[in-house]
């Protein structure tokens, strides 16, 4: 059951906005009105944190924590599209369009959520031409990397994928090549378009190789530069 309280870590808006290269571009008087009757939700591992197909009233801002981005597909099969981390914002394109989530968004691990009203977010968009530029970039960034996931589903082979999702993982998430995996090896199939019984075994392989380490939950990349060739190659 999800607990509506501030965490430790929501101290004030305004320590959390200058957290954020978006909201720093607020002036004080936007920021009031972004501020307006936005709250903070705290998740445990494994709760919905939005649900696709259900009404989307607020923006997502990861305060702590680590979440899925999933679309939930045909016959109970999912397609992992990225993983957020905190002070992450999230819309998707029914914020313009439809004001449904086009996408299921899943705590991984125990995790606060501060939702922003998207009224009072659409106000800022209309105000503050600069900070709706980076909002624009931002968006397009990750268009662009969906394009390039694309490419990696539909063209590559096994081993490419798995290696796209372990760089993507080591570069773009934790920001190391030694990590603790916060996902399961069902949601590493997931965001390979893969079976779990294959996603496990290509990384057999790549430990076999010893391109990766693996113990438990915790991977290793000491040869990052044949995991990108393996990459390359697809």
């Amino acid at each position: 059951m999800t607990i509506y309280k501030k965490s430790v870590y929501c101290k004030n808006c305004e320590d959390c906005n200058q957290r954020s290269s978006l909201f720093q571009l607020l002036t004080p008087e936007e920021t009031i009105i972004l501020n307006e009757d936005r709250f903070e939700v705290q998740f445990k591992a494994g709760e919905n944190i939005a649900k696709q197909g259900t009404i989307l009233t607020h923006i997502i801002n990861l305060t702590s924590g680590y979440a899925k981005l999933y679309i939930e597909g045909i016959n109970d099969r999912n397609l992992l599209l990225n993983l957020i981390g905190p002070y992450s914002i999230v819309g998707g394109p029914g914020v313009f369009t439809d004001q449904r989530h086009h996408f299921s968004v899943t705590a991984l691990e125990p995790t606060s959520v501060c939702f922003i009203n998207l009224v009072n977010f659409k106000k800022i968009i209309n105000m503050n031409a600069l900070f709706t530029a980076k909002f624009l970039e931002h968006l397009n960034l990750k268009q662009a990397m969906l394009y390039d996931k694309l490419i990696s589903l539909t063209q590559k082979q096994m081993h490419g994928k798995i290696a796209d999702a372990l760089i993507y993982l080591s570069e773009k998430i934790y920001l190391t090549q030694d990590f603790d995996l916060t996902i399961s090896r069902q949601d590493l199939a997931d965001m390979t378009a893969m079976s779990k019984d294959s996603a496990i075994r290509i990384l057999k392989e790549l430990e076999k190789d010893r391109i990766i380490l693996i113990n438990g939950r915790r991977i290793s990349i000491p040869r990052m530069e044949l995991l990108k060739e393996i990459s390359a190659k697809g």
